[in-house]
């Protein structure tokens, strides 16, 4: 299958995957809509694998998406819970981001999940048509936090496979601990 013709299998699958009810769409479905709409058989087996990775691909994107979001909302909730004691750190922290609603975006537009601490933070991001997970460090210059190349940028099938581990990571951690004590 040439390079092309991937292309427009792809565009148009995502184009049939955002406007699906993703609660009755099966992959099935969408292959059916996109083969009528390009006029292709995408039965045939390499096609129909092509069709799958997209699929494939798109839910765990969504899917780390959700995931980022109820991350949000849980900080948001905690946030709230907690005293007011850095009020100084806030405001000046208030004047390095910028605000759209609920959410926190960096100062190159990257939504901010979380901070772990001063200088590291959880951002999604997008880079080259995809949608990444960071984990960084960041320092600031000229008053902006700038990204530093201390961390790890995870696709949203990585992000997936490593949100699904973290309660064995969880459990391993325990035991390392009791092992201390």
């Amino acid at each position: 299958m040439d390079s092309e013709t991937e292309k427009r299998i792809e565009e148009t699958v995502l184009e049939i995957l955002r406007n699906s009810n993703m609660d009755e769409a099966t992959e099935y479905m969408i292959r059916q809509a996109a083969s009528e709409k390009l006029g292709l058989d995408l039965s045939y087996p390499p096609r129909k694998k092509f069709v799958r990775q997209v699929v494939n691909s798109y839910l765990t994107e969504q899917n780390a998406k959700a995931a980022a979001e109820h991350q949000q909302q849980q900080n948001d909730a905690e946030e709230e819970e907690e005293d007011d004691d850095d009020d100084e750190e806030d405001e000046d922290n208030d004047k390095k981001k910028r605000k759209a609603g609920d959410k926190e975006y960096d100062d190159e537009g990257d939504l901010i999940i979380c901070r772990l601490s001063k200088s590291r933070r959880v951002t999604l991001t997008e880079f080259r048509g995809r949608t990444l997970v960071s984990i960084r460090e960041y320092y600031s210059k000229g008053g902006k936090d700038l990204p530093t190349s201390k961390g790890i940028s995870l696709t949203a099938e990585q992000w997936a496979s490593f949100s699904k581990n973290v309660p064995a990571i969880e459990k391993a951690i325990k035991k390392m601990k009791s092992r201390l004590d």
